[in-house]
């Protein structure tokens, strides 16, 4: 199996941050709110503090009851002090908790999900402001997934970045799927887009493209790159004989999505994106903080 350690490319991002922020000696401040007993957002917020001690931001973790979110949310969000802002889903486990996300100011938005940011990545709008001069910020997890393949050099070097590849996903939230498959065809690539209705077509270039059916053998048959983010032991996991020959496989869910021999027979096997996900938050945490804080 040839596979990719995501470890040594996030901490090259990291590196770069951590010198740009020691070099101009910034001070930057996250807040992160955690108002669940769920492990795996325990687990990303003590990744996020790792990874904000690793570059030379301030962490600050305040852990709270579900009903009191909203207070130390809109408390962070007018505090000028805190310059980005992490909650750490899920929390209720249904519409109040993206009730909460959109409640994020745009400006401390580190993750990149809230409305303001999800509305320029479904309109291709790069920037934030007419002179371009603050780029708009991705969210992490998708970020991390596109830096990772870009990586790889598993796209054809013409045009766009992914400019003639093809590529599934089998994953439509609206936190990682979703965004990933527009910014994935912003850049060039036709997506297949799967969730538990089935699959669709994502091709930014086509006004009907999300009317455009299209079937799991339909899609992995055709499919340069095949990307997997589903949390589920009933997911009917890819085969090894599904997939378009020398394939790049990455899956990006707690539960591995690919049988042995799918990975072992991929042209390159990805088999996490966790690490790149932070450094891309510290990524995104230093663009706001260049573009919305540093003259404050």
């Amino acid at each position: 199996m040839k596979a990719l350690d995501p470890s040594p490319i996030a901490a090259a991002f990291r590196d770069a941050v951590r010198r740009e922020i020691s070099d101009e000696k910034l001070s930057i401040n996250i807040v992160g709110i955690l108002a669940s007993d769920d492990p795996a957002s325990a687990t990303y917020a003590d990744y996020t503090r790792a990874g904000c001690e690793d570059v030379g931001i301030s962490f600050d973790l305040r852990k709270t009851s579900p009903e009191s979110v909203r207070n130390m949310l809109e408390s962070a969000n007018a505090d000028s002090d805190v310059h980005g802002i992490f909650v750490y889903y899920p929390i209720w486990g249904d519409s109040r908790d993206a009730e909460l996300r959109d409640l994020i100011s745009p400006h401390k938005d580190v993750e990149g999900l809230c409305p303001h940011w999800i509305s320029k990545l479904y309109a291709n709008e790069r920037f934030d402001d007419e002179a371009r001069k603050f780029k708009a910020i991705l969210p992490c997890t998708p970020l991390a997934i596109l830096k990772l393949l870009e990586e790889t050099e598993a796209y054809i070097p013409y045009g766009l970045p992914f400019g003639g590849q093809q590529i599934t996903i089998f994953n439509r939230s609206e936190v990682v799927g979703r965004p990933l498959a527009y910014m994935l065809s912003n850049d060039g690539a036709r997506v297949y887009s799967f969730d538990i209705d089935g699959g669709f077509v994502v091709d930014v270039n086509d006004p009907g493209h999300e009317r455009v059916p299209v079937t799991r053998e339909e899609a992995l048959r055709q499919s340069d790159i095949v990307i997997t983010g589903v949390p589920s032991k009933v997911f009917d996991k890819i085969k090894a004989d599904e997939l378009k020959s020398g394939a790049v496989c990455l899956n990006f869910s707690s539960i591995q999505n690919f049988e042995p021999d799918a990975k072992e027979s991929a042209g390159l096997y990805i088999p996490r994106v966790g690490p790149m996900t932070v450094a891309m938050c510290m990524r995104n945490a230093l663009q706001l903080y260049r573009n919305y804080h540093h003259e404050a």
